[in-house]
Order: structure tokens, then sequence, then C-alpha cells
């Protein structure tokens, strides 16, 4: 997945500073204006390392099975609500959280679950053609490997890469950003749902603080995107984590966790309607 935040945030640097060189510098040749391709190479290196280590859903949830707390069933969005999402902006976004709920089914050993979620995300990604990273030969090779948890995460984790980078190279790094946003909403809110038992659990207030991170990342990245309809929707949709977390301390308390459960859990619930 950084390699795809990599290749955005690169195409939205390079839009920059291509429209700044066209405000200040009319008069100079193509030439002067291009970015030199190591300079660019350089950048991207930077970009991937420094800045953008946003983790994947599957990481996500896999810290969930590593502290040992439980499956719950009836949490995620049901897949039969696939058919539901018509418009670009729903697809998009529940693209995201169907992927996070496929690694939440596939790292808790859900096997019938797992078919039925593969199904889910090739229903929303038939109209975006990326059905066939979600084939039966994904569910195979997450059969064949659903007692080792880490060749799980790579496998999971290699199809959301997969998909990230298809949508940025067919030019829809809006809808990626979507996606992006489905899959952190639905990942911190499966998070929260095991608070009550996980608050108390070493590693629980860690993980919380680091999808803030991510979260505070993905803000960054997608405020550069704010002028297309789709993701100034889910921005708006987001205000509400995003005022939270700026009342919130370095820390957090059981009182904390418990407001930031309520507040994803609404905008959890007009994502998936």
């Amino acid at each position: 997945m950084k390699k795809s935040f990599t290749k955005l945030l690169v195409a939205v640097l390079i839009l920059t500073v291509a429209g700044v060189s066209a405000c200040k510098n009319r008069g100079e040749s193509r030439k002067q204006k291009e970015i030199n391709a190591v300079e660019l190479g350089d950048l991207e290196q930077k970009i991937e390392e420094n800045v953008y280590p946003l983790p994947t859903s599957a990481e996500v949830i896999k810290r969930l099975t590593d502290m040992d707390l439980g499956y719950i069933l009836g949490a995620i969005n049901p897949p039969a609500n696939a058919r539901n999402y018509v418009e670009s902006y729903n697809r998009s976004v529940n693209l995201g959280v169907y992927g996070a709920d496929l690694s939440y089914v596939t790292l808790y050993n859900m096997q019938q679950e797992v078919i039925d979620y593969l199904a889910a995300i090739r229903t929303l990604a038939l109209e975006q053609n990326l059905s066939k990273i979600y084939d039966e030969s994904l569910y195979d090779r997450i059969k064949a490997s659903f007692d080792d948890r880490d060749t799980l995460v790579t496998i999971l984790t290699d199809a959301f890469d997969r998909t990230y980078s298809y949508m940025l190279d067919a030019g829809q790094a809006n809808l990626s950003v979507l996606m992006l946003g489905g899959a952190w909403v639905e990942g911190i809110y499966l998070t929260l749902l095991v608070s009550e038992s996980g608050a108390h659990v070493s590693g629980f207030e860690t993980a919380l603080l680091s999808q803030r991170k991510a979260f505070e990342e993905f803000d960054e990245l997608a405020a550069a995107y704010n002028s297309d309809p789709l993701v100034s929707r889910l921005l708006t949709a987001l205000q509400p984590i995003r005022d939270l977390y700026a009342g919130l301390g370095e820390g957090l308390t059981l009182e904390d966790i418990e407001r930031l459960k309520q507040t994803v859990t609404t905008v959890r619930a007009e994502l998936i309607k």
C-alpha cells in the first residue's frame, strides 16, 4: 500500500510544482520546467520511507488477533449490502470497508465468510474492472495459508496494493482515497468494538494511537483532493472524528475511548447505509 500512496502523493506534488512554475515562470522554457527524473526518484523514496507508512487493514486486524481479542459475530458490514451501493462514492468507500472486513474474517479463520466477502468485493470491483484481483485464485491462496497469519497479511496487503495501484494508474486517485478512508473507518471501528475487553490489554492503546496517526496522515493526503466533490464529501463525513481527535491529549483515557467508539460508530453507520 505504501507504494500506492507514494504514487498518489508524488502525482500531487508534480501537479503542484507544475502549477507554481506556470504562474511564476511563464517565460521559462518547457525544458526548464520539467522535474528531473533523478530528483523525482529521490523525492518518491523520501516520501515512501519517511512520510506515509500507513498500516493496511490486514495489519490493523492482525493486532487484534495478536492480542487474543475475540471475533464478534454480526460486527461487520453484511455482504448483501454490496448490491445497494450504486454510486461511485458508496462503491469506493465500501470497497475499502469490505477490504477491512475481508481481513477480519480471514485472520479469524472464518472460511465461509471469506467466500462471502470476496464475492461482495467482486460485486463492487466489477464496476471498476478490479474483480480479477479478488477472483478464486485469491481464495485458494488464503485457504492454503489459514494457519499462517503473517502470510495471510502479506496476501491481503498485496491485493490491496494492486487495487490502489490500479486505481491510480487509471487516473482515479480520488476513488482510491475513498477506498482508503473506508478501510480506515472499518479498521478502527472493529478495534473499538472490543474496547470493553481490550482496553486493559497490553498494546490496545498503542493500536488506537497508531490508527489516530494513520488518520492524520490520511487527512493530509486527502486534503490535496478536497476540490474533488467525492473526496470533499468523505472529508465532511469524517469531520466528527477529526473534531474529537483535536480535543484529545497524547494518550487515551477510558472515557476518550468510549467517546471515540460512539463517534466512529455514528460515522461508519452513515458510510455503509
